[in-house]
């Protein structure tokens, strides 16, 4: 190897050595080598298969099935990087590697989230200058159960209305659970929905829940609605030993706090289950079209064939109104699909509701 002279002040002396260089002195990039990268990634054909039942700042509980409904555990796993971007929720159906024993201090790996069935979406918000943020609420749910009060706090159409778009736009089926019926009767918000044949059951504090449960049974079902409502006190009575905590509402504001402070899956003992989520004061959907919407009346979709170019249902010249004058359809069915259309560019603040009319016939 060549020598170089370099300049090195000795003791007492300014005489010029050489110094040898030996390859310690050499910094060397390791190439590419031959072998190419790939895109190919393994099918983990041996992972275990998991449902993820709660969700905490990139942890995720996940229970594995076993055999023997003895031998289920609790596994913590983190999403693998081959994932991206990709998105985990509550409800989601996974494949997990690595260690699944579910011991303390142990962390397994997800490396795939099967396919969905549905996935339950709100948009972050509705205002003009909208960026179009989706927020996925939870996965694979059959059923979307909107619990509302009656009274303290009062009911709020609006939000239901609201909540009834994304159920109808994610493929589930919805079920209205009224609560605290005995401070208010139900009959007036049972009637405003019953030309959407959404079933409902009325419960208060004390009473039964044999009817809720039979709807309950043997599925997986998301508990929606706004905070201070009874959603935690109605877990808490399914779900025994769930310890989910309870608030009272504020008598200034008529609004509750927000007890749960995220999604969690919890089974029921006669089975299926249950995912109770944080109570939300807002629910948007800008997500969602109006055609979805339509898509729910079936029997008003073939009425909108002769609708001008661009029409909304909600303004003068929708074939609509004659499709129902002459007596194709219901009104009340159409007053409720104008409520929903009408809902989809609603405010999303917390002032309560209305009670929601019928829509002036034009």
């Amino acid at each position: 190897m060549r020598a170089f002279r370099t300049r090195r002040r000795g003791h007492g002396s300014g005489s010029l050595r050489r110094r040898e260089y030996d390859e310690d002195d050499v910094r060397v990039r390791p190439g590419k080598g031959s072998r190419p990268r790939t895109r190919i990634r393994p099918a983990h054909e041996d992972a275990e298969q998991g449902f993820v039942v709660a969700v905490d700042r990139g942890r995720y509980t996940t229970l594995v099935e076993a055999k023997r409904k003895q031998q289920r555990r609790l596994v913590m796993a983190m999403k693998a990087r081959e994932l991206g971007r990709k998105g985990i929720v509550v409800g989601d159906r996974v494949a997990l590697v690595g260690d699944v024993s579910g011991r303390p201090d142990t962390l397994a790996r997800v490396v795939r989230v099967e396919p969905r069935t549905s996935m339950l979406r709100r948009s972050a918000d509705d205002t003009e200058d909208t960026d179009g943020i989706e927020r996925p609420v939870v996965a694979n749910a059959d059923q979307l159960v909107i619990v509302t009060a009656l009274a303290d706090p009062p009911p709020r159409p609006r939000m239901i209305d609201r909540i009834l778009v994304a159920a109808f736009d994610a493929g589930i089926d919805p079920l209205l659970c009224l609560t605290k019926s005995d401070l208010a009767p139900p009959d007036d918000l049972v009637a405003q929905y019953a030309p959407l044949g959404v079933p409902h059951v009325v419960v208060h504090r004390g009473g039964s829940l044999d009817e809720l449960r039979e709807h309950l049974k043997g599925r997986l079902s998301v508990l929606v609605g706004h905070s201070g409502v009874g959603k935690s006190t109605l877990v808490n009575v399914l779900v025994p030993d769930a310890n989910r905590a309870v608030s009272q509402v504020n008598a200034v504001t008529g609004r509750g706090r927000h007890t749960s402070t995220s999604a969690v899956a919890l089974e029921l003992p006669e089975g299926g289950w249950i995912i109770d989520t944080p109570g939300v004061r807002s629910f948007g959907l800008a997500h969602v079209s109006a055609e979805t919407v339509l898509a729910a009346f079936p029997d008003l979709v073939e009425g909108t064939l002769t609708c001008p170019k661009g029409c909304t249902h909600l303004t003068e010249g929708c074939a609509l109104d004659s499709w129902v004058a002459a007596g194709h359809a219901d009104l009340a069915r159409l007053r409720s699909l104008r409520r929903l259309l009408a809902s989809r560019e609603g405010s999303l603040d917390d002032a309560p509701d209305q009670p929601a009319g019928p829509v002036p016939e034009r």
